[in-house]
């Protein structure tokens, strides 16, 4: 046991919790705020959930398990658990529930900035009957964080009331109350005693408030006891009811509170013993309960809809193919631009590998500010494919939210505008997608389309936070780096949108911290992660390619040039327009540049000599006539796909160090690199002129391409990874995962109490 005292003392109580516990165990030990420790408090169990408990804290010494003699219910394990409990906050998971990685640092930072004594989160509930998950929450209190007084708390605890119970909420709360005294449980109630609690604590002055985040994950089963009432449960909580505020001078607005409250456990009694009555078949029993109470007729709806429930959480039946869920803020709609394509090889890969892989578009925002998405043919590599807010006709993605339509309409008047030479104001780019912030939407929507997965790939790290809501808590995570984000927002040269612009790098290893496994492009970026996160596994996925039968060395004077319209091609055109294209015109009149790809939009007007073709559904017949593929990139980061894709046409390239940023060593012999813009103009001058030299440069550059980006050398360890994850998860019951960093004392074994 540690001798510094952790921060969140989490309490789980366990009962022949067998079939969840080590999956909640881990969710607690995966959490992104280490200074904490797990307090598994046994109730006599007699299943081997202690067993499995403690093979899934794997030594972990921040966890403690506390023995109890016998079955004595929640409210009094819990209370063992308090006995022994260091932190200053303590944190209710039960053993059948997980959390998300970032929950208790999210919620104690909000605590300590709120200056609450109590804080609770909403609850995503999940089934393991195959229901659709739904978060507890709704109106109001999604919205924002509020404030709960305790007048409001007690109305929104009554028993069948319209509202969502705040009751079942999970708290964290501090170990000691607002009077001094440690806090215990009423260990006479086997159902509510969270309430009680809670409810206690805010007549004595604690303050209480509720924050909208989905951090908490509810799973509902057959053994589930918190929706199951009896006589005796009710009388329990009716004794303990009439304790609340004992001793004080209750405000009248409270004390309204707590007879309403009240008058709903009395309804929940006379329901309850007039269905006693009916199904011991005494029909004027059950009218005589309830002609007490007519108020209680009204919960015989609860019963009549519970055959509906029953048919909406029939279980659906398990795939037969190990699927991967895909989840994505990026525009992939075919291999329009480098990193689609990246992403798009890795799927093909894991699909010729036996997985099937479903795309899940977790924002609207990714349609940005075109209504309409056309499905290339090459996006057939996806078992599905769903975009949040948008509707599927064959290969066509419509976007439902009519405000995206307007802001296309918009763009394309101000581009009509601009051409008139007429100065427009509101004329704005779509949010950069990729980096926006998850919201309640797009998690609900990742835990409807994503749930029983055998693993799961985060496209881009901001993508990681959303892993959790795929409710497989067994799947191996593995986020795809592209680029090191904060590298490009910290680059003068770059022009990266305000979301990326506000990224720190600790604030992506962070994020890249979340994943079991991190898949960097190229070896320089790998580098630099495995330093920052010592206990995360980094492979190196590079980018794969279908390769040229022979090398092209294509034409004399013709030079080609592909980009996507990023700041870093547009940048590197724009010095090259200025800086080497006159040098190249002056030696060789004759000389053409042709510019493929939708960096054109954004570049100036083309000077003589170059020819600015724009997208183009088919670059092989440009990549075999270009003499030269030119590369003069200034800024950038990942791996740059047109260089991989000009090697694997065996085309003569020249490039910058930029250019083969973390592939350097590799491609060393395979081209010309040089920073300096009279050498890289005399290099191009020369080779356009030289088909020999031109040969020999394209046969280096096939060759690199073959060792190093075919399908088995570049995506083979990835796929071999998610491979033997996936086969150890569903061979093993026990699949273990590794914790967040544990600190030195890890190796100590978990203390018994």
């Amino acid at each position: 046991m540690s001798t510094n005292a952790p921060l969140v003392s989490v309490i789980m109580a366990n009962y022949n919790g067998g079939a969840h516990i080590a999956q909640a165990v881990r969710a607690v030990l995966r959490q992104t705020l280490t200074q904490l420790e797990l307090i598994v408090s046994d109730d006599g169990s007699s299943d081997d959930s202690l067993a499995r408990a403690r093979a899934a804290a794997a030594g972990d010494a921040r966890v403690v398990f506390v023995d109890g003699p016998s079955k004595s219910g929640p409210a009094a394990a819990r209370n063992r658990a308090l006995a022994v409990a260091r932190g200053e906050w303590i944190a209710i998971v039960d053993s059948d529930d997980l959390i998300h990685p970032q929950r208790l640092e999210r919620l104690i930072a909000a605590a300590q900035g709120d200056g609450a004594d109590i804080v609770a989160d909403d609850m995503l509930v999940f089934y393991d009957g195959g229901a659709a998950a739904h978060a507890h929450l709704r109106g109001a209190l999604t919205n924002q964080p509020c404030w709960v007084t305790p007048a409001r708390y007690a109305l929104a605890n009554r028993l069948f009331a319209s509202e969502p119970s705040l009751g079942y909420l999970k708290p964290l709360f501090r170990r000691v109350s607002a009077e001094g005294a440690p806090v215990r449980y009423n260990e006479s109630l086997r159902i509510a005693e969270d309430f009680d609690l809670v409810m206690r604590m805010l007549i004595a002055g604690a303050r209480m408030r509720v924050y909208p985040d989905l951090t908490y994950f509810y799973r509902k089963h057959a053994n589930s006891i918190s929706h199951r009432l009896s006589a005796a449960d009710i009388g329990a909580m009716l004794a303990a009811h009439d304790q609340l505020g004992e001793g004080r001078t209750v405000a009248p607005e409270l004390r309204r509170a707590l007879a309403k409250r009240r008058a709903s456990l009395l309804d929940a009694r006379s329901f309850d013993a007039s269905v006693s009555a009916l199904k011991a078949r005494k029909p004027f029993a059950a009218v005589s309960a309830i002609m007490r109470r007519p108020s209680a007729l009204t919960l015989f709806r609860y019963p009549l809809l519970d055959p509906l429930f029953r048919k909406r959480t029939r279980r659906t039946p398990p795939s037969i193919e190990p699927r991967i869920a895909l989840i994505s803020r990026q525009r992939v709609v075919g291999a329009s631009n480098g990193s689609s394509s990246y992403l798009l090889s890795i799927v093909r890969a894991l699909r010729d590998a036996g997985f099937a892989v479903d795309y899940i578009g977790a924002s609207p925002k990714i349609f940005g500010r075109w209504p309409l998405l056309r499905l290339r043919p090459e996006m057939e590599i996806f078992s599905s494919y769903a975009i949040r807010g948008g509707v599927r006709f064959g290969d066509i993605i419509v976007a439902i939210d009519p405000r995206i339509a307007l802001a296309a309409a918009a763009g394309v008047a101000a581009k009509l505008l601009q051409r008139l030479r007429i100065k427009v104001r509101w004329d704005r780019p779509a949010p950069y997608a990729i980096a926006a912030e998850a919201e309640r939407a797009d998690m609900l929507f990742v835990a409807r389309r994503a749930n029983r997965v055998q693993a799961i790939v985060c496209d881009y790290a901001f993508l990681a936070p959303l892993a959790p809501y795929a409710l497989s808590p067994e799947a191996p995570v593995f986020t795809v780096m592209h680029d090191l984000m904060s590298a490009r927002a910290a680059d003068p040269y770059e022009r990266v949108p305000d979301e990326v612009a506000k990224l720190t790098a600790k604030e992506e290893f962070a994020l890249l911290g979340l994943a079991d496994v991190v898949v960097a492009i190229q070896a320089q970026e790998a580098d630099l992660v495995r330093k920052a996160l010592p206990n995360t596994a980094v492979l190196v996925a590079s980018h794969s390619v279908s390769m040229s039968d022979i090398p092209q060395p294509g034409e004399d004077d013709t030079l080609l040039f592909v980009g996507s319209n990023t700041a870093p091609n547009v940048t590197a055109m724009t010095w090259f327009f200025a800086e080497c294209w006159p040098k190249i015109k002056a030696q060789r009149p004759s000389a053409r540049l042709s510019i493929a790809g939708s960096v054109a939009r954004s570049l100036p007007s083309a000077p003589e000599g170059v020819n600015i073709l724009g997208v183009v559904p088919d670059l092989a017949p440009h990549y075999r006539d270009a003499g030269v593929v030119i590369s003069p990139l200034r800024t950038g980061s990942g791996l740059k796909i047109k260089l991989i894709e000009a090697c694997a046409a065996g085309k003569a390239i020249v490039g910058t160090t930029v250019t083969v940023q973390g592939v350097e060593n590799i491609t060393r012999d395979a081209m010309i690199v040089t920073d300096d813009a009279d050498a890289l103009a005399s290099a191009i001058t020369t080779l356009l002129g030289d088909v020999k030299r031109r040969t020999a440069l394209a046969q280096a550059a096939l060759q690199c391409a073959r060792q190093h980006f075919s399908r088995d050398a570049a995506l083979g360890p990835l796929i071999a990874e998610i491979t033997r994850r996936t086969r150890d998860r569903a061979t093993d019951e026990n699949f273990s995962s590794r914790p967040h960093s544990l600190g030195k004392e890890a190796s100590a074994q978990p203390q018994s109490v």
